[in-house]
This record gives C-alpha cells, structure tokens and sequence, in this order.
C-alpha cells in the first residue's frame, strides 16, 4: 500500500487532501509537527513514505512583502528540502504552485511551459520553490499550479464576501482582474488522482474551468447567500491599491494537461462554486 505524507496539512488545501486520503496509509502534518525547512527532521518523515503532497506554504500575498525572508523560506526552502528528501529517498513529491508566477499581461490562458515572470515577492518565492523542486527532484516532482483557491477558512475573499452579504451590505469588488476560482476539494482530489493515474512528472496546471473577474465571482457569492447581486458594485483595481501586485490576467491553460492520462479538467467555476456555496455559507 502506498504511504502518503502531506504536509501544512492543517491549511485549506492540506486539510481537504487529508480528508481525501482518508482510508489510506497516511501521515498529515502540520507546520507545528513538521517545518519542511528542518532538513534532518523532512529527511526522517520523507524517508518512510512513498508519496510526499506540499501543501506547506506562505500564502499571505501582502505579508510577503514586508516579511520576504520568511516567505522564501517557506516557499522555496522548505520544497527544496522536501524534494532533495524524495530523490534521496526514491518518494515522490507532488508539489502545489500557484498563478502568481506570472505577470498577467498576456489574454490567453498561460501554458505549463510558459516563462514565469512574478510581480510580488510571494509570487517570485513561489517561482523560486519551482525552480528548487525542479533542480533538485526533476524525475520525482509532479509539480501542479492552480489558482483562486477557495475552501474553509476563516479568512479571504469568500467569507468576507458572505459576511458583507449577510450584513446586506454594499462592496466594491475588483472588475478587471481575471482568474479561475477553484475549490480546494476539487483541487485534493485532482492531486491525488494525479498520481493513482501512474501520470508522468512534470508540470500541471489544475484549476477550474472558464474564467471569472473578481466582481463575477463575488455576485455568485451574494445570490448564493439570498443577497442582491446589485449590492455588489464594479470598480477598477486602481481604486482599491494593495501592497503586493497581482497579475490582472492569471487564467492557466488546463485542458491539455489531463486529456492524455484520461481525465477531465475540472469543472466550470460556476459549478464548482454552486456545489461548494452551501457548505461554505453554513460554515462561514
């Protein structure tokens, strides 16, 4: 049987690929049980395991910009570690990326084997712990982007936005920034059927389908909740300044990634967001 290690497994994704896993041979760690920074310590965990899923990172998009040390260490120490682990060990290493290595200039969908180009600090971490699982892994990495993740948790974009429509409250939300907002459940499950489907190494890019502004996706989130969507006003970003920069285009080129080890992409964002809403709005 297969033995599977996911750390930051008490963050959004790490939890609901925990929960995925469930009924397997399984090791979920958290930051307090396991800094993937901690060479000794990610060696002796890597050691006696088959399957080794990041979900460890810094993810705070403005903190990294005043706390860039620590976010690099996050972000492409600790996978470095992990992925010297695995090739040492023979393990492999499923490791989650994220849009944010690219500028978003661009109106078509980024391809896996696009030159990442970050604006932020954490965006050029995350493309440095690309690079680290790459240099020191290459034949055990499945590294896997996605974006606009949503899922349980007390903070970000949706339980502010259910908060606010709770309250029947208007907001200003962002109208011409795009993406693909995809739940973290899909996103577990598509990481682990990554590897049940014996796919080649390499660069993925998991995400839901179509593409959404930020203003889009907060209306779906006020009709989800019985607000009015009219409560929900259009502003550009240049109203709404931010320490980091984002990537006002960041939708990733999916289809091709899955057709040829006989899966689907994953499902609209629409979709995804109407099978997620009532979990999520009783959980907010």
């Amino acid at each position: 049987m297969t033995k599977w290690l996911v750390t930051g497994a008490e963050g959004m994704l790490g939890r609901e690929v925990t929960a995925a896993l469930s009924g397997r041979d399984l090791t979920a760690l958290g930051h307090d049980k396991l800094d993937i920074t901690d060479a000794p310590a990610v060696a002796r965990e890597v050691a006696r395991h088959d399957v080794v899923v990041n979900c460890a990172a810094w993810t705070d998009v403005d903190g990294a910009e005043a706390n860039e040390e620590a976010a690099f260490a996050a972000n492409a120490i600790g996978p470095a570690r992990l992925a010297e682990a695995c090739r040492r060990s023979g393990a492999r290493l499923v490791h989650v990326s994220t849009d944010y290595v690219f500028d978003g200039e661009t109106r078509e969908p980024y391809p896996t084997d696009a030159m990442v180009t970050p604006l932020s600090v954490y965006g050029r971490t995350k493309a440095a712990g690309e690079w680290a699982v790459r240099a020191a892994a290459p034949e055990h990495t499945w590294l896997v982007r996605t974006a606009w993740m949503f899922g349980r948790r007390e903070n970000g974009f949706v339980p502010a936005m259910l908060r606010l429509a709770r309250q029947g409250r208007e907001c200003n939300v962002i109208d011409d920034a795009y993406g693909q907002p995809t739940w973290a459940r899909h996103m577990a499950h598509r990481l682990i059927e990554l590897v049940d489907a014996g796919a080649p190494v390499g660069t993925y890019h998991s995400v839901s389908s179509g593409l959404a502004s930020w203003f889009d996706f907060a209306r779906a989130i006020f009709e989800s909740a019985g607000a009015d969507p009219q409560l929900v006003r259009p502003v550009p970003s240049s109203t709404m300044p931010r320490p980091a920069p984002r990537p006002m285009y960041s939708a990733l080129e999916n289809d091709r990634c899955w057709q040829p080890i006989g899966l689907s992409p994953l499902p609209d964002w629409q979709v995804a967001w109407k099978t997620a809403s009532a979990e999520l709005t009783a959980a907010a």
